[in-house]
């Protein structure tokens, strides 16, 4: 730190340095001086300290908007109480989600070209600290856990150390042009100006132009931006098949005008928009949780491919074309897709730690989207087809909290603190799957004896030969999760697996055959 020479006598924060034998961190006390001069104002860049910003820089994610959901994923019923922080100010609301109960430093997603940065500023003997707008909590967590800072600058619980007060503070600490910044926002743009260098990851066009139009020594830090790919998982365009659904009534009633495949294609992309409004909202739920599984670790939130800042502005413009879509359409199916959305935003906040009422759930999901595609058509929706939906979806559910279980058994972790199931169910569970799976079979098979079948098929007997395949299917999707060759949600994995496809279209066979 420089030596500081007084002028005049003012009131202005004096930041202190206290050490101890692990870490260094500050204070603010007030001393009278106005200003202070660095007798060094310019220091070598060998000697210069490095400041170091947090969100979206030596993080790609955003701790505000982690701590805030975390905190709703516990308790949805907060949201009030972060309204009331946050009329008190940003600090305030931040203090107020400052220590979060599922908070793991260790998980976060770094930025790998930052941190050899500051790796090699170190090794070149200079000092570097955490300078960041995030709670002092939060921020000190970070620091220790990391190991690489000399000491750290963070907001309290009436300050919020971002944009020109972090610029105060950190010249107030090393003089003006006295250190090196990195920072990633438009908010560090006041920073770079009192920094001697301007180290840059991660900004947009426009805050990009306007730093090279202030300073005159830039230094960008290479990063890439999140392609169409990489939307694209976070939208779970993979998971649009299940709005295939939709097409089923249209199916089973004999509906094949053109007219009704194009409203119900329409029906298809605005049910799937707002799936994926709610995947990503999931995504931002279940942050913490998915960084410590073995395969949702890699989705583009929890690994900081995505920005958690445009994830949240994508969840409600997906939301509102999707409902200008289903509006467009009429507005009973406007109310189905209504019902849907809030079912399955209920179960990301609440009713997925709910054991078994998680999977009634999803299988209540799957099924409406067999009542979206029916009201689209104006057509009754058979009692058989329900029946058959909700329990084979429920068997598929029950199969995924499966997969899930026993990934936990074999890699010996504890039980999930974020579902209601124990790993201890897992036999039961899938004892249920089966039992679950071979009542839809059973449903299918009095279905096919049934009187009404004869009014919609010249020749029903052939039906019965999707029976066996049916049976076949359900019984190799039990096996297969048994024997842990399943990884993933049961309806993704069919729709990459080719025997289940094979059977897919023996089973549409057979039905077109009979018609």
């Amino acid at each position: 730190m420089t030596d500081v020479q007084h002028e005049t006598a003012e009131t202005i924060p004096r930041i202190i340095v206290r050490r101890d034998q692990n870490s260094l961190h500050y204070k603010p006390h007030a001393t009278n001086r106005s200003r202070f001069i660095a007798k060094e104002p310019l220091r070598s860049a060998a000697r210069r300290p490095l400041a170091v910003d947090l969100d979206g820089t030596l993080i790609r994610s955003d701790m505000l908007i982690e701590t805030a959901f975390s905190e709703l994923a516990r308790r949805p019923h907060a949201l009030i109480e972060m309204f009331g922080a946050l009329a008190q100010g940003k600090a305030a609301l931040k203090h107020r989600l400052s220590e979060p109960v599922d908070f793991d430093p260790s998980t976060l997603p770094y930025d790998e070209n930052v941190l050899a940065y500051i790796r090699a500023a170190r090794t070149e003997g200079r000092d570097v600290y955490l300078a960041s707008a995030s709670h002092e909590l939060l921020v000190k967590a970070i620091a220790d856990h990391l190991g690489l800072f000399s000491g750290y600058f963070a907001s309290d619980a009436e300050t919020n150390c971002g944009g020109r007060v972090k610029a105060h503070k950190l010249v107030a600490a090393f003089g003006e042009g006295g250190f090196d910044y990195i920072g990633n926002d438009a908010a560090d743009l006041p920073v770079w100006e009192k920094a001697a260098t301007a180290i840059a990851v991660r900004t947009s066009t426009g805050v990009t132009r306007k730093l090279h139009g202030t300073h005159d020594n830039v230094e960008m830090l290479p990063w890439g931006k999140p392609g169409l790919k990489v939307w694209a998982r976070l939208a779970r365009v993979h998971q649009y098949a299940k709005n295939a659904l939709l097409f089923l009534p249209m199916i089973t009633a004999h509906v094949f005008e053109p007219w009704a495949f194009a409203q119900v294609f329409l029906a298809f992309i605005a049910f799937s928009l707002c799936a994926s409004s709610v995947y990503i909202l999931n995504d931002l739920v279940d942050l913490q949780d998915d960084r410590k599984h073995r395969t949702k670790c890699n989705r583009p939130l929890a690994n900081g491919s995505v920005p958690l800042s445009q994830a949240l502005v994508a969840v409600p413009l997906l939301l509102g074309v999707s409902v200008l879509l289903a509006a467009s359409i009429s507005v009973p199916f406007l109310a189905v897709l209504a019902g849907y959305y809030a079912l399955t935003t209920a179960y990301s906040f609440w009713l997925k730690r709910r054991a078994l009422l998680d999977v009634l759930v999803l299988s209540a999901l799957y099924t409406i989207r067999v009542i979206g595609g029916a009201v689209v058509l104006d057509v009754a929706v058979s009692a058989w087809l329900l029946a058959f939906s909700g329990a084979l979806f429920l068997s598929l559910a029950l199969i995924k909290r499966f997969v899930e279980l026993a990934a936990r058994l074999d890699a010996d972790l504890p039980d999930s603190k974020s579902r209601g199931y124990r790993n201890s169910d897992a036999d039961l569970v899938l004892a249920l799957a089966a039992a679950s799976g071979f009542n839809a079979v059973t449903v299918f098979i009095l279905y096919v004896s049934s009187g009404s079948v004869q009014a919609l098929y010249r020749t029903p007997e052939v039906l019965w030969l999707a029976a066996p395949v049916l049976t076949y299917w359900i019984a190799r999707m039990l096996m297969l999760a048994h024997r842990r060759v399943m990884h993933d949600d049961p309806v993704a994995f069919a729709v990459r697996d080719r025997v289940s496809m094979i059977c897919g279209v023996l089973i549409g066979v057979t039905i077109f055959a009979g018609t």
